[in-house]
């Protein structure tokens, strides 16, 4: 505590909450599964009150813990229990920098809300390509922070692919900033590179310049169910070539997903007349006012249907009736919280091996887990399923997640492993999935983590305990 004391007696108090009750609010990870403590809050307004706040840390070796928006699924953002770190939040930092609609660019604050900056973008007839479920919360230097994926990766990539520039406070207080929006910068070390997806434990992120696109002029979603799930990746490459690669999103839902979802509001419908255990959500777009999209996707529909690979499809014919669709895409992990939960495998793979994967992970769970409830559903376009395990409403759920995640699991991640995939597509390593890290991470990348990591925070005050596996 002295140390912390001494750490807060220079900082500005209007930028200091001890209040408890306000900072319980900090200290519960998203999904309240982690409690950890603090003494105080921070919550600067400008980077230079963010220089200070890291200096002071590091002038008396307390750990600081970066956040957001805390929506992170892995702990990251969560302080630990001992209450010998302070939470650092960049909820004042909100202030758009420069918007250059010419240069299809936009610099911000880095602790801007997602959808605000989305609305930012639009004030310039442009689009921000990160799209999230968690958008209307989550902030921008945490996306950036666990280098968030989204919908629209197979067109647009992840967050680290929309960056331009990046503005940091080291963790001795000092400041990288390079926030110009260049498209080409061959000045040395792609040093920006390094806090994207380091979750808080290299520096704080606090400025970001990012790439815009064009908004689209033509948005065409359909909602597929599709025959037979080995049929998958011919139907996103043939869907790629026959749009002109105009595709923005191409999901997948399980048929289990869908039913969990319309069991949990009796509002919703099925918006299809033929069922399937496989569907799909797409969406194509184009910002040219001229060509003919969803003539395109009506004739590429009736060629999967002459082909076999499709039952039914629907294309939405109004803005409402795409939001409806994208509702039951979006609202999934929120009807497996009102079932009782869920244990998360977020796993990538080769996009051409993603149906063998999720054949082969569904058949384990059967095997092993048959009054399991699935819900698999993800992003076909960048390999990445969210294989995600409801327990049985008969069980005790406590005692079936423990041990499915302690006895099943670890032969789903080994099936990916041997796939070639990752245990870890876009929802980090913050503190839980350390183990993972260390069974499963690439040959040599964890000892060139720890020298970076030292070299740059000697003091190991950044984020301790994520994402860096003590010796």
């Amino acid at each position: 505590m002295v140390r912390i004391d001494r750490v807060l007696s220079g900082l500005p108090s209007d930028i200091v909450t001890t209040d408890q009750d306000i900072i319980s609010g900090y200290t519960t990870d998203f999904r309240r599964q982690y409690h950890g403590s603090t003494f105080a809050l921070l919550r600067p307004r400008t980077t230079e009150e963010v220089q200070q706040i890291v200096r002071a840390c590091a002038a008396h070796r307390v750990g600081l813990v970066p956040q957001g928006g805390n929506t992170s699924y892995c702990t990251g953002a969560t302080p630990s229990n001992n209450g010998d770190e302070l939470v650092l939040s960049l909820e004042r930092m909100t202030t758009p920098r420069e918007i250059d609609a010419a240069n299809l660019s936009v610099t911000v604050d880095a602790g801007m809300i997602l959808s605000e900056l989305q609305e930012l973008a639009a004030s310039a007839d442009l689009m921000l390509p990160l799209v999230l479920g968690s958008q209307q919360s989550c902030r921008i230097g945490g996306n950036l922070s666990t280098n968030a994926g989204g919908v629209n990766v197979v067109r647009y990539g992840v967050a680290r692919d929309l960056v331009l520039g990046l503005e940091v406070v080291l963790p001795d207080g000092s400041l990288y900033s390079e926030l110009s929006p260049l498209r080409k910068n061959n000045a040395g070390y792609d040093v920006k590179q390094l806090f994207l997806g380091a979750e808080g434990t290299l520096g704080v992120i606090t400025g970001v310049s990012l790439k815009l696109a064009r908004k689209p002029r033509q948005i065409v979603t359909a909602f597929v169910a599709i025959r037979d799930i080995s049929g998958l990746t011919s139907i996103f490459n043939q869907t790629q070539v026959e749009t002109g690669e105009a595709i923005l999103s191409f999901e997948y839902i399980s048929g289990s997903s869908l039913q969990l979802i319309l069991r949990t509001n009796s509002n919703l419908r099925h918006p299809l007349e033929n069922s399937s255990e496989h569907y799909l959500l797409l969406e194509v777009a184009t910002a040219s006012p001229t060509l003919n999209l969803e003539d395109t996707v009506s004739a590429m529909l009736a060629r999967f249907f002459e082909n076999n690979l499709i039952i039914d499809a629907t294309i939405a014919a109004s803005e409402s009736q795409r939001a409806e669709l994208w509702y039951l895409r979006e609202n999934i992990p929120e009807a497996e919280v009102l079932n009782g939960g869920s244990l998360k495998h977020d796993i990538a793979v080769r996009v051409s091996r993603l149906p063998a994967f999720i054949e082969s992970a569904t058949a384990i769970v059967k095997r092993e887990a048959d009054d399991a409830i699935l819900s698999v559903y993800g992003h076909v376009g960048d390999g990445n399923v969210h294989f995600n395990v409801v327990p049985p409403p008969s069980s005790k759920k406590t005692g079936f997640k423990e041990r499915f995640e302690r006895e099943i699991s670890p032969k789903i991640y080994d099936l990916a492993f041997k796939m070639g995939g990752t245990f870890s597509a876009e929802y980090g390593i913050g503190r839980v999935k350390l183990d993972l890290l260390r069974q499963y991470g690439a040959t040599g990348k964890i000892e060139l983590m720890r020298v970076l990591k030292e070299a740059l925070d000697p003091l190991l005050i950044m984020n301790p305990g994520k994402v860096v596996p003590r010796r």
